[in-house]
């Protein structure tokens, strides 16, 4: 595969562009660096075409997440194009807000009201301030990952400015007022105890966390969460912007048996058009009125029409269904393929949200082998997959039968002390450490 223009334009971006992208996860040297295709021309379905008129299958991000039906989703589109042409803004409000809201209200009855975003880090920004605000407590407990806004890299503040970072190594708290050191705590998941003693040292108002990500929760880890919030009256907000919709229409928290007092979406809700909500229990939602809390663009009209085609299609076809069955093909067939190969990996993650590593010390460097080797073959490809509706069984089949050739190439690699050589460019970087 030739991906010269992809990277001209990645060369000349990062030039005038600081990061190059807007999102750390696109950038090309999370996946091979000097190498990677970097730019789209087309996405329809999983097929992606890229500058140079190569076509790739995509298993790896889908949009970050974003598309859950597939790109392009023909269902999606039809209904933006209606709004596209009868005006997408205007000095009056969109009647979708409100038809939204009462479909997501109708999804979780424990919740009173809703508030809108565009961005998953926006809404939970907005969902910190309104539980802060109802809990008059300012400090936050929190595990996973949450955006980029100052309440969260806060917790990377250090007492010695020479330790900034040592909390969540890669995420750089620069910028960030050091007046907010020690607001934010972080814990790790299904580790209780880290919770309890965030809590007896400190007046927390706010427990932030994803409620299942890469592990599910063990000997009634979320029960014991809600059980603190409740004794603390601190205010528990549920964070589906990667989990939500795809285990079950609504949220992941719902096959646990025990409501948050807020839940917030984005990426999958909309399929690719930017919309966040923050869904939440009437009582505290209502502080959203008493903060000031608005702007011009999440009032425009794609967003909430995006998400009601989205949401509507996804109960009418079962998509997380699909969805789980397409990930557990997905899980086995690595670990098949692993076993016959003899390459130690480990999984991890739930089924629409699958992912292996490789059970080696160079493991950066076999995965930026992988990446490499599947692009070759056609599939922009790395450690995790974002199942989406339009994966159907045979495109894995497909996709299995370029893993086995790869799994073998990379165990001779091992096997022969090999790897460094057989990489074409450096080895892929790595992301910031994660707490689920």
């Amino acid at each position: 595969m030739r991906c010269r223009k992809g990277q001209k334009l990645w060369q000349k971006a990062k030039k005038i562009i600081p990061g190059g992208t807007q999102l750390l996860s696109k950038t090309s040297e999370q996946f091979l660096p000097e190498y990677w295709p970097s730019y789209y021309k087309k996405a329809k379905g999983i097929s992606v075409w890229d500058l140079d008129g190569n076509k790739f299958l995509d298993f790896s991000i889908m949009g970050v997440g974003s598309c859950i039906l597939g790109y392009a989703d023909p269902d999606v589109n039809k209904d933006v194009k209606k709004v596209i042409n009868n005006g997408n803004m205007c000095t009056l409000n969109s009647p979708e807000e409100v038809e939204l809201a009462e479909l997501l209200l109708k999804i979780h009855p424990w919740a009173g009201k809703v508030r809108y975003a565009r961005t998953g880090g926006e809404a939970m920004a907005i969902a910190v301030r309104i539980g802060r605000a109802f809990s008059g407590k300012d400090k936050i407990a929190f595990c996973g990952y949450h955006g980029w806004h100052d309440w969260y890299l806060s917790a990377n503040l250090a007492g010695d400015k020479n330790l900034d970072g040592h909390l969540l190594p890669g995420l750089k708290p620069l910028g960030v007022p050091r007046g907010l050191y020690g607001t934010a705590f972080p814990f790790t998941y299904n580790h209780i105890e880290e919770l309890e003693v965030i809590i007896k040292n400190n007046e927390i108002g706010v427990i932030v966390m994803e409620p299942i990500r890469s592990y599910y929760p063990e000997n009634g880890f979320l029960e014991k969460v809600r059980t603190l919030a409740n004794k603390n009256k601190a205010v528990l907000i549920f964070d589906e912007i990667t989990s939500g919709f795809r285990m079950k229409v609504g949220g992941a928290y719902t096959l646990f048996n025990l409501e948050p007092d807020i839940v917030v979406y984005a990426k999958a809700m909309s399929n690719g058009y930017p919309m966040a909500a923050v869904v939440g229990r009437e009582n505290i939602m209502d502080k959203a009125e008493e903060s000031f809390i608005s702007s011009t663009y999440w009032t425009e009209k794609i967003g909430p029409n995006a998400a009601l085609a989205t949401i509507k299609k996804m109960k009418r076809e079962n998509v997380p269904s699909h969805l789980i069955k397409i990930g557990e093909q997905i899980t086995n067939g690595w670990k098949e393929i692993a076993n016959e190969c003899g390459l130690k990996i480990k999984i991890s993650g739930i089924p629409p949200l699958t992912k292996f590593s490789f059970c080696y010390e160079n493991s950066q460097e076999l995965i930026t082998l992988f990446t490499q080797e599947m692009l070759e073959r056609g599939f922009l490809a790395k450690d995790s997959v974002y199942v989406s509706y339009s994966h159907k069984e045979t495109d894995v089949e497909i996709y299995m039968s370029a893993v086995k050739e790869v799994f073998k190439k990379i165990k001779k690699g091992i096997d022969t002390n090999k790897i460094s050589k057989m990489l074409k460019g450096p080895v892929a970087h790595t992301g910031f450490k994660r707490l689920t």
